[in-house]
């Protein structure tokens, strides 16, 4: 990859796409879609190589990761369940034939429904699944492993699933100490790795135990817990471990590695969110997009779109609305449809289930639309040179 390039990588219910950007990140040109038009989750890339890895699929394909090692150009496919087109071809020559169906099985069966997020963790490449399984490969993502330690945790009988299913969405890492890991499942909470999977520990602890039932629902937090359906989790740079988390009810902070969480929700317009971001060298500076409710429509509120910023780790919030729609604005921001760069000031975007990628390149100050009419955008990451 150039030293000056840059690309937003799309998730979206009919195929991944890139969108590459100029220097001045003012510039943008749509590619795709990709990976045969599977529903894609989620899709990464590893700014060294510039190889990207694109999660998905669904009833119809199985479970699957796909991988380009040329920007896009061209893609494998590694198949990880069965589906639909599996049964069509065993009983269908022709059909089979046509496709260049083999026969040969997944190593999943039909055990994972779709792939749901990726990460890349020092040498190792991670997937999270819907029904909450975390597998991994240490071949770039030819071949697949299940964490037993996940699998096999002594809470796995309690999980159950949030309107999505139960879902690993998010799997994030400390960079300077790759065994340290935290994961995310719909509705069963956070995780917590200090062995590289080897074995975790659930962390959904309040920091004030006094906040519990003061909400009247079934997401609130309550005996001495955050609600366990976490949409969202980050982790903020440095040496302290501060984590941040949008949750169906609310925002919630940790200073200990998520062994304790506060909310931080005191100025935002709603509770009720999907996404969050941290500045990539501000642990205070923090980025989110409330919506008006899980059952209000799930749209901003006021049908008015807005970016809420906090410079302070959440003590107080700023609304950013320059260029974003303030009239009969209804669409939604999924969780993972916020990415960030990490330039100077840092870039933010974030895709909507209507098909358009906002971007800002002043720290959310101000936006634009690079793009519009996609599919439903699943998710949005960035990637860029080193």
């Amino acid at each position: 990859m150039s030293q000056e390039t840059l690309a937003l990588l799309v998730g979206t219910t009919k195929g991944a796409f890139v969108i590459d950007g100029e220097p001045n990140r003012q510039l943008w040109s749509v590619r795709g879609p990709f990976c045969d038009g599977w529903p894609i989750n989620h899709v990464v890339g590893d700014p060294g190589t510039g190889t990207i890895w694109a999660g998905g699929g669904g009833e119809w394909h199985g479970a699957g990761v796909w991988r380009s090692d040329d920007h896009g150009a061209s893609w494998t496919v590694s198949k990880l369940s069965t589906g639909q087109i599996d049964s069509w071809a065993a009983n269908d020559a022709d059909f089979a034939a046509s496709i260049g169906w083999t026969g040969e099985l997944p190593p999943f069966g039909d055990r994972i429904a779709q792939v749901w997020s990726l990460a890349r963790v020092g040498e190792r490449l991670y997937a999270g699944t819907k029904p909450g399984i975390l597998i991994v490969s240490d071949d770039e993502g030819r071949t697949w492993a299940e964490v037993k330690g996940l699998s096999d945790h002594p809470s796995a009988s309690e999980w159950y699933g949030g309107a999505a299913g139960l879902v690993l969405h998010t799997i994030i890492s400390d960079p300077a100490n790759p065994e340290a890991m935290w994961i995310g499942i719909s509705a069963a909470g956070v995780f917590a790795s200090s062995d590289g999977g080897v074995s975790w520990e659930r962390r959904n602890d309040l920091a004030d135990v006094s906040v519990s039932g003061t909400a009247d629902h079934p997401a609130a937090p309550s005996e001495g817990h955050t609600g366990l359906c976490v949409h969202h989790l980050v982790r903020a740079p440095g040496s302290e471990p501060v984590l941040y988390q949008q949750n169906h009810h609310g925002v919630w902070r940790s200073d200990d590695a998520g062994l304790t969480w506060s909310a931080i929700n005191e100025g935002l317009p709603s509770t009720f969110g999907f996404p969050i971001r941290v500045h990539p060298r501000d642990p205070e500076t923090i980025w989110t997009l409330p919506l008006n409710g899980d059952s209000a429509g799930r749209f901003p509120p006021d049908a008015a779109a807005a970016v809420w910023r906090s410079r302070d780790g959440g003590a107080t919030w700023q609304d950013l609305r320059a260029g974003l729609p303030q009239e009969a604005c209804f669409f939604t921001v999924l969780r993972q449809g916020m990415a960030g760069d990490r330039r100077d000031p840092a870039g933010i975007y974030f895709g909507t289930n209507s098909g358009s990628v906002f971007a800002s390149s002043d720290e959310g100050d101000t936006w634009h639309e690079v793009a519009r009419h996609l599919p439903t955008i699943l998710s949005l990451e960035v990637l860029e040179s080193p």
